[in-house]
């Protein structure tokens, strides 16, 4: 399908099968188109964005993917959330449960299982898990839609940390770069987000032709967007960590801890909920409420008064705590995120066009 929204704009829709890569750049992609063709066409930059399962990444990028649990999808009807146009969560064991509304008679509902697991849906023991292992309020809507046929849906969650590498005529966004837990939901947000930075930096450039100064520009690209994704991927992983069920007594007492600070109100609930929807991106902003939740946490354990069991419970609940959370922060990169005016990629400004130049001269 070819249509034009711009005089200078033409929209092909095709399936892209592979990069064309000539002496380290890129020049452009072979595509199949409609009726099944293949076809090559060139560009002098490359925006790959081809989601969470991207077969084009393997050259641009790093890619260690984690898939430490999955969504089990089904649909709902004619039933009610506890309130009225807001999402649900509920946490039952073994993982959260999700609901939100997708029509005015329909329910989504988000069954998260971990990878390890996960029963098939083919012979019945998925139907058999969710009816034995997941009771959700919404017991009668949601055992309907358990035994309507081809109803249950299954899409991994997939963890990957960005870690691209520089490849003049070619540039990573979206689930392709980079990929959260999807438990809060933060893809989309985080995808907006990518458009927007590289919209920005695109807009003074006026000729992409010369690859490699563009390349070397558009670095600044993986930094700038740091504070907007590494607030959301960082919270996403935290919570599915924190509200998977677990023996451990400290991950109760965590569990406990943050629903317990969310109550507290004001600036508190009001600043996680900022951060989880992209209104607040700011790692400065994790690092404070992180240590917040870290101080009231072991201030519940201690009070009335210190023991040296509450002493210990609260070492251990600081232990985990830091345990889930400092592996996340290294692999987002502390330096980008805390530190991105120390990072070179920074401070580069777009390259010099070239007619412009030659005009001076």
């Amino acid at each position: 399908m070819i249509g034009s929204c711009h005089l200078s704009v033409s929209l092909e829709q095709g399936t892209v099968t592979s990069l064309i890569e000539e002496n380290g750049i890129v020049k452009g992609v072979h595509y199949k188109n409609g009726s099944g063709k293949l076809l090559t066409t060139y560009a002098p930059l490359t925006i790959v964005c081809d989601g969470c399962f991207s077969n084009l990444r393997r050259s641009l990028c790093y890619p260690k993917v984690d898939i430490p649990s999955n969504f089990v999808g089904l649909t709902l009807t004619n039933c009610n959330l506890p309130k009225e146009n807001y999402g649900a969560i509920i946490l039952a064991n073994p993982s959260p449960i999700v609901f939100y509304q997708i029509s005015s008679t329909e329910i989504r509902c988000m069954v998260n299982v971990p990878s390890e697991k996960l029963p098939s849906v083919s012979n019945g023991e998925m139907a058999c898990y969710l009816k034995t292992q997941v009771l959700p309020e919404l017991y009668d809507s949601f055992i309907s839609a358990i035994e309507k046929k081809g109803n249950i849906r299954i899409a991994p969650n997939k963890i990957m940390a960005a870690a691209p590498h520089l490849t003049p005529g070619a540039l990573l966004i979206g689930d392709a770069l980079n990929m959260r837990h999807a438990i809060t939901g933060g893809g989309m947000t985080v995808a907006l987000s990518d458009v927007v930075i590289l919209r920005d930096l695109l807009r003074p450039l006026h000729d992409l032709s010369d690859a490699s100064p563009i390349s070397k520009y558009l670095e600044s690209f993986y930094t700038l967007r740091k504070p907007m994704s590494s607030t959301i991927n960082i919270l996403a992983n935290v919570l599915q960590k924190i509200f998977s069920a677990s023996s451990n007594p400290a991950m109760e007492n965590l569990q406990h801890t943050f629903l317990g600070y969310l109550r507290l109100g004001g600036m508190f609930s009001y600043g996680a909920s900022a951060m989880l929807c992209g209104l607040c991106p700011s790692p400065l902003s994790l690092a404070f409420h992180f240590f917040s939740i870290a101080i009231y946490g072991v201030g519940r354990l201690l009070l009335p008064f210190p023991s040296p069991r509450r002493l210990w419970d609260g070492a251990k609940l600081l232990w985990v705590a830091s345990s889930i959370l400092l592996p996340y922060i290294y692999s987002e990169g502390t330096r980008q995120m805390f530190f991105p005016l120390t990072v070179p990629a920074y401070y580069r400004t777009p390259p010099e066009n070239k007619d412009k130049k030659n005009f001076m001269h």
